[in-house]
């Protein structure tokens, strides 16, 4: 029986585990990246630069039996080859050796504890590090030659003035590890094996529904007000990775609840007022949200680009009711819809577009008063009623 032996190499030879030296030591064969390889050339193991399933098969068959070895830097269950390697082996007796990892090799080297620190890896894949730094007090990034963008990024959101702790070469030659601020980071020459740590004292977990309007910054164009806005993501009934679309964004307020609220997800704003883009950019980097996209367009053109979608609110469609679930449900036939309206022609629309398309329509109508103060005496004053009408997704 041939085993491997998935061996977590922490951040180079003086930082292996004894365990791990024993297990590379007893192999006959050595895979992993030429970098790591080369810490153990000294043992004079026949060596295969190569660390997938699919490339070690041609060597392993080779033998009926026998003990191998796969070099993985930093631990092995720390965003790690290992993963993919466990799940893939399944003709080998497979054993898996953690290392120490990049995380707590750099709180260690800060004096820091790690226990309560977020992660993120921006290398090689989608990570929302603005969302993730907003929430957390403390959060490692492992990034990929990427640092300036994840900087402008994070500065974009408003959160250029926070520390940030950058290791580079952790464990190497040349290693530095530095204090600086995001904004500076956005000018700096940082390589390619480098982590971050950026400290947050105000970190802001909350999912709100029926943020106070003057939290906004405000135009020309329309806003959902608070407490229709409060009603309306209780329709939407958002998950933390759902991907939203806010067609007819406006100013923006239901983007940033929707962007809150799917914190693991994405959110599509798209409005053919341009005004309307600026505003609603200015409200994302206000609540220093980074997973938004903005974009100027109409609907269904617009949505005809975006990947499917979970969640949409229709805030604004014009007359294309019907060719904007057309677009929505052909790519997701289990979306969740929701349209706000005032005019009775569009609330016919829409209870068209729902029986349309095979789906149960929930028509509430909403109207606010709220209360004015007139010659001493507090006066109600109403806003339009507005009709919310919800269908699709995990209610149908």
């Amino acid at each position: 029986m041939k085993t491997v032996t998935i061996v977590g190499t922490g951040m180079g030879p003086d930082t292996v585990t004894a365990e791990g030296l024993r297990a590379i030591e007893r192999a006959g064969v050595l895979f992993g990246a030429p970098r790591m390889l080369a810490d153990y050339a000294y043992l004079h193991k026949r060596s295969e630069p190569v660390y997938t399933a699919e490339k070690m098969r041609p060597v392993l068959a080779k033998y009926d039996e026998g003990r191998f070895a796969v070099l993985v830097s930093g631990d092995t269950g720390f965003y790690s080859a290992a993963t993919k390697l466990c799940e893939e082996l399944t003709d080998c007796q497979v054993e898996v050796l953690p290392g120490i990892s990049s995380l707590n090799y750099l709180a260690a080297r800060l004096g820091k504890t790690w226990q309560d620190t977020a992660l993120v890896s921006c290398h090689g894949r989608s990570g929302n590090l603005v969302d993730t730094v907003r929430r957390n007090s403390a959060t490692f990034a492992l990034t990929g030659g990427n640092v300036r963008g994840l900087a402008e990024a994070l500065c974009r959101a408003g959160f250029g003035d926070l520390t940030v702790q950058v290791g580079e070469n952790m464990g190497m030659a040349g290693e530095s590890i530095r204090a600086t601020t995001v904004a500076e980071l956005t000018g700096a020459d940082v390589g390619s094996l480098a982590v971050l740590r950026i400290e947050n004292p105000a970190p802001d977990s909350r999912v709100r529904f029926g943020i106070a309007d003057g939290e906004f910054v405000r135009g020309d164009v329309p806003m959902t007000k608070a407490e229709i806005r409060a009603v309306t993501m209780s329709k939407l009934l958002p998950r933390p990775d759902d991907v939203c679309c806010d067609v007819g964004c406006g100013t923006g307020s239901v983007t940033v609840e929707l962007a809150l609220a799917a914190w693991r997800g994405h959110v599509y704003a798209i409005d053919k007022n341009e005004e309307a883009v600026a505003l609603t950019e200015k409200n994302c980097a206000a609540f220093h949200l980074g997973n938004v996209t903005v974009g100027h367009g109409g609907a269904p053109e617009a949505l005809e680009e975006l990947p499917p979608l979970d969640v949409v609110f229709v805030g604004g469609s014009g007359k294309n009711m019907n060719a904007i679930f057309d677009t929505v449900l052909g790519k997701n036939p289990r979306a969740r819809i929701v349209v706000n309206a005032i005019a009775l022609e569009s609330v016919q629309a829409a209870l068209g577009a729902f029986a349309a398309h095979g789906l149960t329509a929930e028509v509430v109508q909403v109207g606010v008063s709220a209360a004015k103060t007139v010659a001493g005496l507090h006066m109600m004053m109403a806003q339009n009623p507005i009709f919310i009408i919800s269908g699709g997704g995990s209610n149908e």
